[in-house]
Formats: structure tokens, sequence, C-alpha cells
């Protein structure tokens, strides 16, 4: 199977076609790369198994970059179609302008502001030029351009309930402003989800949580739920090179669950775990930190690394992974990756939603404050229940969830949907 697949890319890039199933379109807001979200993770590595058997193209618009690395996609895929856009930075006077103006519409604003007449344009100018047998929604958040009304096969993959990572939010945050904005935000997706869940002929979750929430909006029938994978040969275990009484969490700073977790682990957690093990301590890796994060760690002696290259030498080098998260939908590829790499896990419950983890088993899962922080103790106390742990985790992952298994369980619900729209 892995010969098939290298010979069917090395086919491609020699403009050789071999024969494929399917012609796939690809619609995905906020780009494909660089590979530093989750979610973007998920789906590249999705894509490119699927491209081994389909005819894939990706159109994709997206905040533009200094670096754009799409034009490196077209090796693997049959077809990329890019639109670059000026969108104010997150967090920035302009993206808070943009919001304020946007206000009264009924969209979302983390769908809408992707909504510029040259993706409508160049969205057009594809579909007049090109007939595909499956249209693939990647996210909710490009869900308001496509025609959900034409007579082809459309399919929605669901990386999270978004509604209710905005329901959780407003329910924790304690600025008056933040709290406004994720309940305006909160409801708007509500009608957006509802709405465009219940045009898809497919709609596909990541977890079973997520397939429960959406079967008020759509036929269980036409839910089919697909796991979390991870890139076991990327992520390895490294016995023996973890620091004494280290702490790791990995993420996009940049989006608002882990940006409230790591906060709430700073403010509420790392104090308890401190008055155990005073010398401990504690890296934040993931580009764009806010303000609000580099000033906790600067308090607290966190260090806080911004978007660096490659995350395993920090994962590598920690006792323990915390995953304190408060808010979010989903699950969270961080976890399975700390897991491949025979890490000792203590999350949250929302933390390690929808993932098929075991608690005593292999991972730790604590909601309460006092409780997280003793279980981060006792871990960071005894390096041979770090290591059971973490072997149990990298064994649990290495029996089902390679990227390979998770793609074959996708292109079966594909052609299940394919053949349905017949």
């Amino acid at each position: 199977m892995v010969w098939v697949g290298v010979c069917a890319r090395a086919a491609r890039q020699c403009n050789f076609r071999p024969r494929l199933e399917m012609k796939i379109l690809w619609i995905k807001a906020g780009g494909l790369v660089p590979l530093d979200v989750g979610g973007r993770i998920r789906s590249y590595q999705i894509i490119r198994e699927l491209s081994d058997h389909h005819d894939v193209t990706l159109f994709t618009f997206y905040p533009a970059q200094p670096d754009d690395g799409h034009i490196k996609l077209r090796e693997v895929l049959s077809k990329v179609v890019c639109v670059p856009l000026q969108l104010p930075a997150p967090r920035s006077l302009g993206e808070l302008t943009n919001y304020v103006a946007g206000a009264f519409s009924s969209q979302p604003y983390t769908m809408a502001k992707y909504y510029r007449p040259e993706v409508f344009r160049s969205f057009k100018r594809l579909l007049d030029s090109e007939t595909y047998d499956l249209w693939l929604c990647d996210f909710i958040y490009p869900a308001g351009i496509i025609p959900w009304d034409l007579p082809f096969p459309k399919v929605l993959f669901a990386h999270n309930v978004e509604a209710q990572v905005w329901q959780r939010y407003y329910q924790v945050t304690r600025s008056p402003v933040w709290r406004l904005l994720a309940w305006r935000e909160f409801r708007a997706m509500t009608r957006a989800e509802r709405f465009y869940v219940r045009k898809a002929d497919q709609l596909l979750t990541v977890s079973e949580p997520d397939r429960k929430f959406f079967s008020q909006y759509l036929d269980p029938s036409k839910i089919t739920v697909i796991p979390t994978g991870v890139d076991l040969d990327y992520f390895q275990p490294s016995p023996g090179s973890e620091k004494p009484d280290s702490l790791v969490f990995t993420g996009s700073m940049d989006w608002l669950p882990n940006d409230d977790g790591i906060c709430y682990f700073l403010n509420e957690l790392l104090p308890r775990i401190r008055r155990h093990i005073p010398e401990v301590k504690l890296s934040v890796v993931g580009r764009n930190p806010s303000a609000n994060v580099k000033a906790l760690a600067v308090q607290t002696g966190a260090e806080v690394t911004g978007r660096v290259q490659d995350i395993r030498p920090y994962v590598r080098e920690s006792a323990v992974y915390i995953v304190p998260l408060r808010v979010g939908g989903g699950t969270r590829l961080k976890i399975f990756e700390a897991m491949a790499m025979g890490k000792a896990v203590v999350s949250t419950s929302i933390g390690a939603e929808g993932l098929p983890v075991t608690s005593g088993q292999n991972i730790i899962i604590q909601d309460n404050p006092e409780q997280f922080a003793l279980s981060v103790v006792k871990l960071l106390r005894d390096p041979a229940a770090q290591a059971r742990l973490g072997h149990a985790a990298r064994q649990m992952v290495a029996e089902r969830y390679s990227w390979k298994a998770v793609a074959s369980e996708f292109d079966a619900a594909l052609k299940k949907a394919a053949a349905k729209s017949r």
C-alpha cells in the first residue's frame, strides 16, 4: 500500500495520471498550510492519503502569507486554487473594527470575514470550468460560498461543534467585551450550523459527542464519525530525554480555547503545583501568544516560545504534557501527538473530549483544579508512573490511529455519500 502511494505521487509529478476513482472538490477557508493548527494537520493528512486514489482539487481562501506554501501542494494534489486575502491580524484593532461593522449581520463574523467578492468570483470560475463527483466543505467556515442546491453530492466535514466552542468561552471568560462578542458569535454560529448541516448530504464528525449533538439537526444515518489520527513515524517516543519537573503545553495560541486554557493554568493550577514542587518549569509552545499570556509568563517564570518549526524537542524534554482546556469542541490532535511520543498526559474532560482514552490507563483526566494539580505533582514525583502511562498511551494510538487507517474510513464515507446521491 505504501508503494502504491509512492508510485501515485511520482506519477503525478511526471504529469502521468493513473486512473483515479473520484473527482473531489475540497473547499477550505483559512488555508491548508502551514501545518501549525490541528484542523489543518487533520485535513492535510487525509487529503494526502485520498490523493493516492482520487483526483483532488483544493479551493482555499485565507489571510495572505509572506511565504505562501500552498504552491507546494501541487506536488500532491491534482489542482490547487488559492485566493489570498488582505485580512486584519487576529485580535487587532482592524479585526475589532470589522467585527463591529458586521455585528448586525446574521452570519458569524468568523465565517463572514472570508466572504469577499474575489472569493466568489474565483469559485464561480472554477465551477464553470470543471465538474466534480463530490464536493467537500472543510469546517463550517466556507459553507457560505457554496451553492448547496446544485445537484452534486456535498459533504460537510465538521471538526468541531463551533457554536459549542463559543458557548463555552462565553461561560468562562471574565472580560465583559469578550463575553458580549462570544455570546453574539455563539448565537450566530448556532443558526449557521443548523442551516448548513441540514443542507449536507453527509456529515462527518470527529467524535461521538459531536455526532450526538448534530443528530438534532440531521438524520443520524447521514452522520459518520471519523476518528482522529497521528503520524506515528514523525511522533516517536524517546525514553530518558525528559527533564525533571518539566511541563509542556503545545497549540496555536491565537485559538481562543488554547489562550483561555493556558491563562487558567498559569493563574489557577501552576501556583497549586508549586506549593509541592517550587522548581517546576512550564513551556508554552505555539504561534501568536496573546499579550495576556506573555504577561502571565513573566509573572510566573514560564517559557513562551511563540511559533516554532518543530514542537517535538519541547515535548521530548517534558516530563508531563498538560491540556488544561475549559473551552473547545471536536478532538485534540495535540493529545494523540503527545501520546504517540510516549508522554504522560494530564487533561481536563473538555481537553480529552471525544478521544477513545481511559483515565488512569493511558491518560489522567481531572476537572477539579486541586485534583488536576495533585495529579501533575504525583506524576512528576514518580518517573516510573510517567513511563507506564506513556507506554500505554503510545500502544493505544499505534494500534488503530495512523493517518492511513483514518483516511481509509474517510474514503469509505465519501464513497457512501457519492453512491447515495446517484
